[in-house]
């Protein structure tokens, strides 16, 4: 191998190559991953890794995504990890295979391996055709053998099929056939659908079952505890039966919350812990700035509804969903049922798309749970709109603090960061429980335990951004996970690194205010990283920063290096301030190491400036005591097809460089460009999300 000791760890699970490879008969290559696709061009990607070290053309490649049944077993896809570590994993593996093969193809030949090549898959010796295939070979030779002894990657002046935008595999059945899970129709399936208690404290309900069964087109009724299951013939059956029983159910709760869940965040007693320091604070010498910036509970808000099918038939049980994590789920779901994992098989189906956990792995168990109930037929579970509001799991509010030292040299001494956070890390499995919201509920409940947070070598969660990548020598970096609130949170795109982002690089913007000083250039002054100063100053080119001075329009600039491990990305926006804040323009530049296919990643980046300009301008739950009181788009406004600004982003490529996660590096540069533009263009600082009317004139005030 010349890639080094460390592999993947994937690959200690699933160390063989016939585990991720198949050579068909009829001159194709089945490539297996574990990891799903959810709208970023994944699997695009792998294919191409996979073409590009088996020397074969991509339209020969195909893939098999995250399927407890034949796949390696890859975990989550989430945190940005699909490159860094399914697409090594995908390297590694068709490397190997390809120096197996033409090791055999040199004994057969009897020539040396060197003087061997592959066109297409086909065996050259010097420029000499041969009978040889990749196909031929394969039938001969066994791949039951280790990846990690034969893996030899291609050097990057090697590769001419990856570092191209090669057109996404999947897009054209998503736009002309029917891929979703959504769509699957399976011989005598029935069509369910849950009534959801309205908090997490439920355990009781007092509804009339025997009615329930009666009413028009229902075949069976269940309940577990206080999860309450409809299973129809028709689907519309289902749901009408389902509005009937949300509208007369009567739950067991004994939950009371009153007050402003964001300040007790921020007023939280719970224990804190320093996740980093250097230097010592007080040696710093200088003036203090100070910030507090917020965020509210938010939601996914997917466009799609979460859906799953389930089927028992023999005691196993088969499901068909969009989970982030296939194995994840199916040992959650065998803790649930209290059977082995290898007696469910999790298949993956496209869904809407999602950004972490959210409602997709619940209704995989309300699906199963009704499916219990008749055993052989297939049972389609869709959640309803007012369902992902108030029963998937929220996007965490937060309060981050963040105060810095400045001298009279216009240098930043220190900083300190405190980020108070609702859970992040309460994935399905983790924490030694289900997590799933229907578990909680049944007659055996499975309580969601205190969360004990997203690790940092996973990147952190409250904590995930909170250390600022500028060179300042003095540090101390905390963090406060906030359990003792009703809600349900878990992971959601960026995790803190949302908003810590929008906390330091609006302190940043601060400090180059307090000191005059143009905000592209303080960071540079404060940056050594080549790759940090790159992305800011092809940004700032890029955008003619600082542009013309308007009244009411202002420019912002916001940067972050994604869990300071991954992808570099710098984001100014342009915002336009009257009755509201309309950002016109985003200008972005990114560096997530060698880029596969260049176009996946700025697609990635687009998705996620605009993404967190729904969040920044718009997005926030309505609360009722315990539980959530957002029902319908109307009550939770996202970005509109309209409000998309004129977005340029282009890929710094380093095709010598280590493949670096991208699809959440955007999120916190971007909510910090438009805080900072709204700054300049009104001269006051808004800090707590989302800039709305309301809030900016309480700024002015």
């Amino acid at each position: 191998m010349t890639e080094g000791p460390t592999l993947p760890q994937p690959l200690a699970a699933s160390p063989q190559i016939s585990q991720w490879l198949d050579f068909a008969t009829d001159g194709t290559v089945a490539l297996r991953s574990g990891r799903v696709e959810l709208g970023q061009g994944n699997l695009t990607a792998f294919v191409q890794i996979a073409a590009e070290e088996l020397d074969v053309a991509p339209g020969r490649v195909s893939i098999i995504g995250a399927d407890t049944r034949s796949t390696p077993n890859e975990g989550f896809t989430s945190g940005s990890m699909s490159m860094p570590v399914g697409g090594q994993c995908v390297r590694l593996a068709a490397s190997a295979a390809r120096e197996v093969l033409l090791a055999e193809a040199a004994k057969l030949l009897q020539r040396g391996k060197e003087e061997l090549r592959m066109v297409d898959g086909a065996i050259l010796a010097g420029s000499v055709p041969t009978d040889l295939t990749l196909w031929k070979l394969a039938a001969k030779v066994s791949l039951d053998v280790d990846i990690a002894r034969h893996a030899a990657p291609k050097p990057p002046t090697q590769r001419s099929i990856v570092g191209r935008s090669l057109p996404r595999i999947d897009l054209e059945e998503k736009i002309t056939g029917a891929p979703f899970v959504h769509d699957l129709s399976l011989e005598g399936m029935l069509h369910g659908r849950p009534v959801h208690p309205p908090t997490m404290s439920a355990r009781g309900v007092t509804l009339d079952m025997e009615r329930l069964g009666q009413r028009p087109g229902v075949m069976a009724a269940i309940r577990d505890g206080a999860f309450v299951g409809i299973i129809a013939e028709r689907e519309v059956d289902a749901i009408s039966a389902a509005r009937w029983a949300t509208g007369v159910a009567r739950w067991d709760d004994d939950a009371a919350f009153a007050g402003d869940p964001v300040e007790q965040i921020a007023e939280s007693c719970e224990p804190s812990e320093v996740v980093h320091s250097a230097g010592l604070l007080d040696d710093a010498q200088g003036e203090r700035v100070a910030t507090m910036v917020s965020r509210p509970y938010i939601s996914h808000a997917s466009i799609g509804p979460s859906c799953a099918v389930a089927q028992w038939t023999g005691g196993r049980l088969m499901l068909w969903s969009h989970t982030q994590g296939a194995f994840p789920l199916r040992d959650a779901l065998a803790m649930v049922f209290d059977i082995a994992p290898e007696r469910i098989d999790v298949i993956h189906m496209p869904g809407a798309g999602c950004y972490g956990h959210n409602g997709a792995d619940d209704v995989a168990l309300d699906a199963a749970l009704m499916a219990r109930a008749v055993p052989g037929r297939p049972v389609r579970v869709v959640w309803s709109r007012a369902d992902e509001f108030s029963c998937a799991p929220l996007g965490p509010a937060m309060v981050t603090r963040a105060e810095a030292t400045i001298d009279q040299t216009a240098t930043v001494t220190s900083m300190q960061v405190m980020a108070n956070s609702a859970p992040h890390g309460n994935r399905p499995g983790r924490n030694g429980a289900p997590n799933l919201r229907a578990a909680a509920y049944l007659d055996a409940p499975f309580a969601v335990p205190r969360s004990s947070d997203v690790p940092a070598a996973s990147g952190g969660g409250a904590d995930r951004n909170a250390t600022p990548l500028y060179d300042i020598p003095h540090q101390v970096i905390s963090k406060r996970v906030v359990h003792d609130l009703p809600f349900r949170t878990s992971s959601l795109r960026a995790l803190g690194g949302y908003l810590n982002v929008f906390a330091i690089e609006t302190l940043m913007d601060d400090l180059a205010a307090s000191r005059g000083i143009d905000p592209v250039e303080f960071r540079l002054r404060h940056l050594s990283d080549p790759r940090a100063r790159d992305v800011i100053t092809a940004t700032a080119r890029a955008a003619n920063w600082p542009g013309a001075e308007q009244e009411g329009v202002g420019t912002g600039l916001g940067f972050a290096r994604y869990k300071n491990t991954a992808a570099w990305c710098a984001v100014i926006v342009r915002v336009e301030v009257s009755e509201e804040v309309r950002v016109t323009h985003a200008w972005s530049r990114i560096d997530a190491g060698e880029a596969i296919n260049p176009d996946g990643i700025i697609n990635q980046t687009e998705g996620g400036i605009i993404q967190a300009t729904s969040w920044t301008l718009k997005e926030a739950l309505a609360l009722d005591g315990a539980a959530v009181d957002t029902a319908g788009w109307e009550a939770y406004p996202i970005l509109r097809f309209s409000e998309v600004p004129e977005i340029d982003v282009q890929v710094i490529d380093r095709p010598e460089e280590p493949m670096l996660g991208c699809a959440e590096a955007a999120q916190g540069p971007t909510a910090a460009a438009i805080g900072n533009a709204v700054f300049r263009a009104l001269g006051v600082r808004a800090r707590d999300l989302p800039l709305t009317r309301d809030r900016l004139v309480a700024a002015m005030t």
